[in-house]
């Protein structure tokens, strides 16, 4: 599976002293953040398993401190548990809990699609749109990460365009607890539920443009059910095969 962590490790640049230095921190960290979302979302880890910080510090080319402030992130986002004194570990979900979480996110993005489509502008609709067919390409060549980054953004862009910053700062708890799960539901049943899901992305965009807001809403909604049901059978699947094969991912 492919990683935006390189097997060798590339040491990632430390910011340089003097004028701009804190913005070259902050740039510095959220470039570990990034590496090491992705890295947990994809399924290198298997849930349940525990964070290997030492090889993630080697394959980062950074110390223990900044990966450890990143890791603190990533456990309020929902993805990591943090172990008193014992380091930290994937968070592992049961069915119940994709039930209800897939539950919340489909009424956030319902809701987020109706508001959108009164506020959103022809430029963001615009900026949808490439997104989409750039999806589409990866979705063509089969490159799961970069699909699924761009995945993730279209929908964010659809909550950002709602304009409303409660259901935004929601859905972003949420989003961060299932991105691991909801990356890994795209494996399920031998990719039909890949294929599915680029289908429901065209409706998607369809409903958008037309700014038909009730008709949006009602395909995000079933779009995340549907993500649900296959996220739920990934799950089974993987129980299926223990300890034989681990989880692809988040």
């Amino acid at each position: 599976m492919k990683s935006t962590i390189p097997e060798a490790g590339v040491p990632i640049t430390p910011p340089a002293a003097g004028n701009g230095g804190d913005r070259q921190e902050a740039s510095l960290h959220g470039e570990i953040l990034l590496r090491l979302r992705d890295y947990v979302a994809e399924g290198n880890i298997p849930e349940g398993g525990r964070v290997p910080e030492r090889q993630l510090c080697e394959m980062l080319g950074i110390s223990r401190t900044p990966l450890r402030e990143a890791l603190k992130v990533l456990a309020a986002e929902g993805l990591i548990e943090l172990l008193p004194n014992r380091g930290a570990r994937v968070r592992q979900l049961s069915q119940r809990d994709l039930e209800e979480l897939f539950d919340v996110m489909a009424g956030l993005e319902s809701l987020a699609g109706r508001l959108a489509c009164e506020a959103i502008t022809d430029e963001e609709i615009s900026a949808i749109e490439r997104l989409h067919y750039e999806m589409y390409g990866h979705y063509l060549h089969r490159d799961m990460p970069s699909y699924f980054q761009i995945n993730q953004q279209i929908h964010e862009s659809i909550v950002a365009a709602a304009r409303n910053e409660t259901l935004k700062t929601t859905y972003a708890n949420f989003a961060g607890r299932i991105r691991r799960v909801r990356y890994s539901a795209n494996f399920a049943r031998k990719r039909q539920r890949w294929a599915e899901a680029m289908r429901e992305h065209e409706a998607i965009l369809d409903a958008l443009r037309r700014r038909a807001a009730s008709e949006l809403s009602d395909i995000l909604f079933q779009h995340l059910r549907n993500k649900r049901s296959a996220a739920i059978e990934h799950l089974a699947e993987g129980q299926d095969t223990r300890p034989e094969t681990t989880s692809q991912g988040g």
